[in-house]
């Protein structure tokens, strides 16, 4: 993979995985309007690696917190808010690991379509100013209910244009709960998901023989990391001041402009 393509698609991963404008429909959209080659297995499972090491530098405190709290919990010495969170994130990769598992045929085709990504990138536009307008945002303490809807919300993100963060962030107001405690578990939630894609294309990767190019791949892990690490913070900047209006504005136009290129 040339340099030109392997450096914006990874500034393109790193700026789009947590902001919720969805990063797969703009890693399927830019080789499509440029005419690019895909990009290949070998880059995305390194950019999947950047965002990861991310996710996990930037919220490294409460991963290790949770860790050592769910690890008492599994010895048996008492549960705390810490282990209910830990075990919230593990159940609720479930959902979204089984359709993931069931629908990664039909995603690879039908819904890679620029007209899908188009009717996503609107109509989750319309979820999020909806939970931007009417959600409470009072509550701040997460519960089971609370981690069954977004966990679920998230199984329907695996439509690219849908966006992960958008539409878990967008339940969680919609349930009460405030915008940095949605932030905070959506992309908590985000690890073990992040961490599964980048095993799924690990895996196809092994089996499918391709020549890599190190100093691109090294390269775009680096750029993906630190250009994610950066957007983790500004966004949840953003969001606790202006909320996520920016963003459906941004939706709408990315929409409208799809369907004029490949709708008529």
């Amino acid at each position: 993979m040339d340099w030109l393509p392997a450096l914006l698609l990874a500034l393109l991963q790193g700026l789009t995985e947590f902001l919720p404008i969805s990063s797969s429909a703009h890693l399927i959209l830019l080789p499509v309007i440029t005419g690019w080659e895909d990009q290949g297995l070998a880059f995305d499972v390194a950019v999947h690696i950047g965002t990861l090491a991310a996710v996990l530098v930037y919220y490294r405190q409460d991963v290790y917190v949770m860790l050592m709290a769910w690890l008492r919990s599994l010895a048996g010495r008492g549960g705390s808010e810490d282990s209910r969170l830990a075990w919230y994130v593990i159940l609720g990769t479930v959902p979204v690991g089984l359709v993931g598992l069931a629908i990664n045929g039909a995603m690879a085709t039908a819904l890679r379509s620029p007209l899908v990504i188009a009717g996503a990138t609107l109509v989750f536009a319309g979820v999020m100013a909806w939970a931007q307008r009417r959600g409470r945002q009072n509550r701040q303490q997460l519960t089971l209910r609370d981690m069954l809807w977004i966990s679920l919300a998230q199984a329907v993100a695996l439509i690219p244009g849908t966006s992960r963060s958008g539409i878990t962030i967008s339940v969680g107001l919609l349930l009460g709960l405030n915008a940095e405690l949605s932030a905070r578990f959506s992309f908590l939630l985000s690890i073990p998901v992040i961490a599964l894609a980048g095993l799924l294309k690990g895996y196809e990767l092994w089996q499918t023989p391709e020549t890599y190019v190190w100093p691109v791949l090294l390269t775009s892990v680096v750029v993906s990391g630190w250009v994610a690490y950066l957007t983790i913070g500004a966004f949840i900047w953003l969001l606790n001041r202006v909320g996520m209006m920016p963003f459906v504005l941004y939706r709408v136009l990315l929409g409208m402009f799809l369907l004029a290129v490949f709708a008529f």
